[in-house]
């Protein structure tokens, strides 16, 4: 007896030492706040701000300060309006206990928000008369055995097809050798039989198969790397230099995720699929992302459009889902264009308010639900219902 006692009483005595030195050392990490204009300002230079700017900093700093630094934040929070950083915001080191300071200049693997590049990258090449939305799957990839997909129900989540993290291993796949998306494609073909497909464009159901299928289809019309085409396309005509799709070969080089309690998180077999995932890119070329998809400024009015509309109806309410992104359709016909992401350890937002100008990004590569909260900060806008959900 006297010995549970000496343990249970060590193993509290452990645990709030634990607890003590995680909150010491992420209170002395380094934070740095950064107010800076881009492309509003006054004859003299100096940055421009109305009463909604100075709302909006003041709901961002809250949110940081109440929200993200309860919950030992590490990572970017930028919020933009009308072409200004409104709120900028770097906390915590690259390694969450040692390592360098996390800056602007630190690119995390955004996870699902990859899917938004993935989608628009597809319709660059709809602009160029190179693919049609309406054509099956199989048109593109040889040998896709389910002749009714069509691309664009892969690009709305309507193709039925099932996730690949729930069905590889149980196709035989071998966990210890990395698959990739050639090699998905392959399992989907020799086992169509065995997999469970839903009707094509019937319901609505997020799945990440689709995506790393439409990056195989970018390969095959483009010729080249899905990678490459991306850098070519989308990174380097935007000015997102330190933008980048990860690949095996770059596991030392970039920035690890970790768990809530700090333990590093490894990489794993799923790790070199990507198209749903696998792009890395800093809060500031985010921002350029979302200026990318103002109207007409690099993307067609028409383009936009398509992507920014929802498609699946068959059940009431303001959700719903376009061509590569999320959507909340407010009664007052206002919209939230947005997408989370969770993959390992790391979880972004990146939320739109088109309506309003505004853009609202948080990456982090340490584990925190919290993240997920961002699009609250849009609630000094009226006409939103800006609820949050952990969505990917």
């Amino acid at each position: 007896m006297h010995k549970i006692k000496l343990f249970l009483l060590l193993f509290f005595a452990f645990l709030l030492l634990f607890i003590g030195a995680d909150h010491y050392f992420q209170s002395a990490l380094p934070s740095k706040t950064i107010k800076t204009s881009t492309t509003v300002a006054d004859q003299s230079g100096n940055t421009i701000w109305n009463t909604t700017d100075i709302k909006l900093e003041k709901a961002s700093n809250a949110f940081y300060t109440d929200v993200l630094q309860q919950s030992r934040f590490n990572g970017a929070i930028l919020v933009c309006r009308g072409g200004k950083i409104i709120f900028e915001k770097y906390a915590g080191l690259t390694e969450v206990l040692n390592g360098e300071p996390i800056d602007s200049n630190t690119a995390f693997h955004l996870a699902s928000v990859s899917k938004t590049f993935t989608a628009m990258a597809i319709l660059k090449l709809k602009e160029s008369a190179m693919i049609d939305l309406e054509k099956p799957v199989s048109n593109y990839l040889e040998g896709f055995p389910f002749a009714s997909i069509t691309v664009r129900n892969l690009l709305s989540h309507r193709s039925g097809l099932p996730n690949y993290a729930h069905f590889v291993e149980k196709l035989g796949w071998d966990t210890q050798i990395n698959i990739t998306n050639a090699d998905l494609l392959q399992l989907i073909i020799k086992h169509a039989g065995k997999l469970s497909i839903g009707k094509p464009d019937s319901y609505f159901e997020y799945c990440n198969t689709n995506y790393a299928l439409l990056a195989l289809i970018i390969e095959k019309i483009n010729k080249s790397s899905y990678a490459d085409f991306l850098r070519t396309n989308l990174f380097i005509p935007l000015g997102m230099n330190r933008s980048f799709v990860f690949n095996n070969s770059m596991q030392q080089l970039v920035l690890p995720s970790f768990k809530f309690n700090n333990r590093r998180e490894p990489f794993m077999f799923l790790d070199d699929i990507y198209g749903d995932k696998n792009i890395y890119s800093t809060a500031r070329d985010l921002m350029k992302w979302d200026k990318a998809l103002e109207e007409n400024a690099f993307f067609t009015k028409e383009t936009l459009q398509e992507a920014f509309r929802g498609y699946s109806y068959e059940k009431k309410g303001i959700r719903n889902y376009g061509l590569g992104w999320r959507l909340i359709e407010m009664p007052s016909s206002k919209k939230i264009i947005y997408h989370n992401g969770w993959w390992h350890g790391n979880n972004t937002v990146f939320s739109r308010f088109p309506n309003d100008s505004t853009c609202i990004i948080v990456l982090g590569n340490k584990f925190n639900r919290s993240i997920y909260q961002a699009r609250k900060i849009g609630g000094i806008f009226d006409g939103y219902d800006v609820q949050w959900e952990e969505e990917n």
